[in-house]
This record gives C-alpha cells, structure tokens and sequence, in this order.
C-alpha cells in the first residue's frame, strides 16, 4: 500500500467519522473546514520522503520497476549520483520535537501530478527529500528550521480560512522564467491550500515571444530590460530583476481582473519620463507624481468591484515599469515567478537595496524560494567564473534576501542535469564538468546560510537524467532547457517535496546548521569529479 493510498484510506474514515456526527443526536463535528482531508496519525508517523521508496505512490507501485534499455529511454540508465555524496557525513542531532498536527497529511493525489508521478518512474526520476536544517535548538531538540516559517504558514492556510494569502516568491534562471515548473509548484500547493490569486507580474514580457501568464494580457510600447544582460543597463532592478522602458507615447499594458480588490504599482521615479496612468475600465484612479530623483516608488489603489480591465499607461517615453501586484484578500498560496533567463547569483547583486527591501517588505513571503546553479556551471565551463566566486555570491544574495524577510523560510533548489556545450549531433552526451562541484557548493552555502537545499540533480535521475528527458522528447534542440511535461516533472518532485517536508516535520532528525559548523566540516573546496 502507497502513502497515498493510506492517505486516503484515512481520508475515508475521516469522511464516515464525519458524516456520522451530522448523522447522529448529540454527536457535534468540532474539524475545522479544510481544503484537504484530515488524518490522525500517531505522533511517531511520518510521510517517507520522495525518493525514500514509497514516495511515487501513483506511479511505482502501480508499474514494474523498468530494465536498463527500456524501450522509453532506449539507453541503459547510468548509476545516479548525488552531489552529495562527496560531502562529509553531518553530525548526527537530536530529533526535533514532535509537535506536528494531526491535520498534516498530503493532500489527494491531483489528475495531472497522478500522470506525472507514472512519467517519472519511466523516466527513473526518483524524486527526493528537501533538506531542512535547524536553526534553533531547544530543550527537545529543534525548536525551529529553514522551512518553519513557510510550514506555520501552511498551517494557519488549514486551520484559519480566513488567514491572509501565503506569498513565495521564487528567484531563479530560465528555467523558471517561463513561469513552468513553479507553475505546477503553484498548483499543486493551491490544490491543497486554495489560491489567493497572481501577486506579482509584468506589464510586458521578457522577450517577444513567450506566453503571457505572468504579464498583461495585452501591452505595446516597452522595451524590457533584464539583469541577465551581459552589460549592467543603466538602472538598476526592483524584486522583479526586470524594468519596462516606455518607449512611445501611450505605451500601455491592459490587465485582466480576477476579482482583485486592489492593486500596486511599482515604478522609477527616473528624471525626464512624464506620469503613468492607472485606469480601469477607462476611469483614471491615479496618476503617479515623479519627483524625478532616481528612487524605486510604489503607488497602490483600491479597485472597484465588478472591475474587468486595468490599463497602466505611460504618458511620455521613459516611463519605467517595475511590475505590478495583483492579489486577493482570502487566504491560499500566491507564488510570485522572479525568474530572470540568463540569471545566476552574481548577476542578482544588480537588486537596488532599497527595492529590494522595500517591495520584499510589501510582499511579506514566507518562503523565498532560490531556482540557481545552471548558469553558474556553465560560466564555470567557460572559465568566466570559479568556485570561490559561485559560493561568495550565493551567500550574499542569500543573505541580503533573508534581510529583507527575516520572518521567511529559504529554500535553494540545485540546477537539473547538464551536458557539456558543443556537443556533436549523434554523438553520446558527456556530463557538464563543473556540475557536481556546483551543486555541492550551492548545497554546503544554503545549509551554512540557513536555507534548505533541494537536490533537483539527484531528484531527476542524476547522471544521464537529461538524456533519458531528451529521448523521451523533453528537452529542446539546445539541450538546455526543459520543454512540455519535461517542465511538469521537475515542477512535481518539487511540490512533492515540500508537501512531504511539511508533513514530516518533527517526525525526522534536523541538521544543525551555522557558518561556523560548516567551516569545520573539513569538505574540499576543490573541483568534484564527475561520476560517469
């Protein structure tokens, strides 16, 4: 029997336990309305994490486990190896104290993450457990981790409907940018949580192609600038790591409204551009009024109900555009995507502090959520960077995030698998070199900055995953990015990860974590070693 299957096992008793206290005299339900069931496992339960053999419940019992040279990969898979395997074995701790609520159980299985989890056993990705170090110990063991905040915060979505949204907001590469993977990330959670509507988006997109979920529903008039771009552009960048440049009179982005009670404006304030409009439905709310000194601004407005189309409107060129937030008041998961293609930790010291503390501060998350390690191994390829550099960076950008929400969990996510550029067409795939070595510098930096880590490498099928996507017809031509279900998959061992570390909090050992616990771990700072 899968977990799932026990999950919802439970689910039915909890129903017939239900329906008999409606049913029968005298006998009142106190549960509480949840968007999912309720279970009342022992305290000693937990979840077994993805990966720990029973975390596929849709998929791996349900199929044969697949021989090497399966006709859906057509290749033997290769030995998967962890990044962490080359690191040094972490002290054993105390068990943290067993405080979970009996109202901590998954969530049932969703149509889509069902397909999913069966593509992932014929793909071989076994998913895998997020790990959360301690950051707090107490008399039990330990009183608080990186992703207490974000699961408190699940628990206020489960026990107080009328709690106010729970913000992530994810960071990260182009592999996010699109706005998939975390887009099933969002589902899922919502699935489970409610949602509470977009957060924060864009008045055009990134590019001239591309969909437009995360942007208006209709723009022209802006040039985007990113700081993924080889050379800085002249301002600097809000949360968002992107600004719209109004480069026509009347530059517009019109918005459909989902029902949002109101809305807000980020901008800069840079001299020269003339006001932008807020309308809706062809009524000005407001206009901005630029002091013209350079500062990021923000200006927020209430909107009427039964409202249909917000239009942000530039009156001259050089208006700037950082994004715009539109969000519901009831409670549910808002997930803002600020991915940035081309970005890696180094390129994010382009965040203007102000903004960055400032927009971060409206937007309260309670987990910043850090997608990075791809282009960091490629720069690492091409000898534009070296390791050193790659950890210093990650730190400063985790630390500066942690700053401006010293009440959110942190969690990084490593870079998928990699090939090596310049690769012959027909020729087998060799492993990027420095992938290893990144993760595990991106790794030994989160647990030591107080963040979790979450092995996508490892999680995927480690060496020799991308090939397995790339036959399966997963990947595009460049054999960089991820394309279709190849989005979804990874999207999902995500999500089944969080959802599993919240239910086994306090149910299994934390790692302790401090930057002077990490100094004396005695791991090499030299180049891993791929394993073929």
């Amino acid at each position: 029997m899968t977990v799932l299957d026990v999950s919802r096992g439970r689910w039915r008793a909890g129903l017939l336990a239900v329906l008999a206290g409606a049913l029968l005299p005298g006998c009142e339900s106190r549960t509480p309305p949840h968007r999912f069931p309720l279970t009342t496992p022992p305290a000693t339960d937990s979840v077994p994490p993805p990966g720990a053999g029973v975390s596929r419940p849709a998929s791996e019992e349900a199929r044969p486990s697949e021989a090497p040279g399966s006709p859906v990969t057509g290749v033997a898979s290769p030995q998967v190896v962890p990044a962490s395997a080359s690191l040094p074995a972490q002290a054993p701790s105390k068990a943290r104290p067993v405080a979970r609520s009996a109202f901590r159980a998954l969530p049932p299985t969703t149509e889509r993450a069902g397909h999913l989890h069966a593509l992932a056993t014929r793909l071989k990705a076994p998913g895998g457990a997020v790990e959360d170090p301690c950051l707090e110990q107490g008399d039990a063991g330990c009183a608080r981790s990186a992703l207490t905040p974000f699961f408190t915060a699940l628990d206020g979505l489960v026990q107080a409907p009328g709690a106010a949204p729970t913000v992530i907001a994810a960071f990260g590469n182009s592999l996010i940018a699109g706005d998939r993977i975390v887009d099933v990330v969002r589902e899922e959670l919502a699935a489970g949580f409610g949602g509470a509507g977009r957060g924060v988006l864009l008045v055009d997109r990134m590019a001239p192609y591309g969909g437009r979920g995360r942007t208006a529903a209709v723009s022209h008039g802006w040039q985007p600038r990113t700081l993924g771009e080889l050379k800085a552009p002249p301002h600097p960048f809000g949360i968002t790591g992107v600004y719209h440049l109004a480069t026509e009179d009347r530059a517009r982005g019109r918005f459909k409204l989902e029902g949002e009670p109101r809305g807000t404006l980020w901008w800069k304030d840079v001299k020269g551009a003339g006001r932008l409009v807020v309308s809706v439905d062809g009524a000005v709310l407001t206009r901005t009024e630029p002091q013209e000194d350079g500062k990021s601004r923000t200006t927020s407005f209430d909107l009427p109900a039964g409202a249909k189309w917000l239009d942000i409107t530039a009156e001259g060129r050089g208006a700037i555009v950082q994004g715009v937030v539109l969000q519901k008041d009831g409670p549910g998961i808002v997930l803002d995507m600020l991915g940035v293609p081309s970005a890696d930790a180094t390129l994010y010291a382009r965040l203007e502090e102000d903004a960055l503390k400032a927009q971060i501060a409206q937007r309260d998350p309670k987990l910043l959520l850090f997608f990075l390690g791809g282009n960091e191994s490629k720069r690492l390829e091409w000898k534009r960077t070296d390791l050193p550099t790659v950890r210093q960076d990650l730190a400063a950008l985790l630390r500066r995030a942690r700053a401006a929400a010293p009440g959110s969990a942190c969690l990084v996510v490593g870079p998928m698998d990699a090939v090596r550029d310049g690769h012959a067409k027909g020729k087998p795939l060799t492993q990027r070199p420095f992938l290893v070595a990144a993760i595990q510098a991106e790794r030994e930096v989160a647990l030591a900055e107080g963040c979790g880590f979450f092995d996508l490498y490892a999680a995927m099928g480690g060496a020799g995953s991308l090939e397995r996507f790339n036959q399966a017809g997963f990947m595009h031509d460049d054999l960089v990015h991820p394309r279709g279900q190849g989005l979804d998959l990874l999207g999902q061992v995500v999500s089944d990860a969080l959802l599993a570390g919240w239910v086994n909090e306090g149910a299994v050992p934390a790692l302790t974590s401090s930057r002077e616990e990490a100094a004396d771990t005695g791991a090499s700072s030299e180049t891993a070693e791929v394993v073929p």
